[in-house]
């Protein structure tokens, strides 16, 4: 497992990643990644995830881009001292590649930042030495 930790406008983001070889396929070639992520309000105020961002690259340098509303179907409004973990995928191309994005956020004042999603490895046993 992979792990990665970024600190921006008071958010810890937290993510973890892992090979799940019973959904890839080597003859396709596929290979499914599964990363958990934290995000924690470390500062004074609440703030709502409204949006994602996701840099997405394989081991042959070709990126996917992925912008989407929340985060696993939610928008979720994180309190001071609060967490919102989930969990989700990425299919792979190549046997290894690495995430990083933002969260765009919104605070009690209506202004919007963004916080970092540290970049993460994702990477079969095999390809991580």
């Amino acid at each position: 497992m992979a792990l990665a930790e970024a600190i921006s406008h008071d958010f810890q983001v937290t993510a973890i990643s892992r090979f799940m070889p019973e959904r890839s396929n080597q003859e396709i070639p596929i290979f499914f990644f599964a990363y958990w992520i934290t995000i924690k309000n470390q500062g004074a105020t609440p703030a709502q995830l409204l949006n994602r961002y996701w840099h997405i690259m394989d081991a042959d340098g070709r990126v996917n881009e992925v912008r989407g509303e929340g985060v696993v179907g939610e928008q979720p409004l994180i309190h001071p001292g609060q967490s919102f973990e989930y969990n989700s995928f990425c299919p792979l191309p190549t046997k290894f590649g690495f995430m990083k994005g933002h969260y765009e956020m919104q605070g009690e004042d209506k202004n919007t930042f963004q916080v970092e999603i540290p970049q993460f490895r994702l990477a079969t046993p095999q390809s991580a030495n």
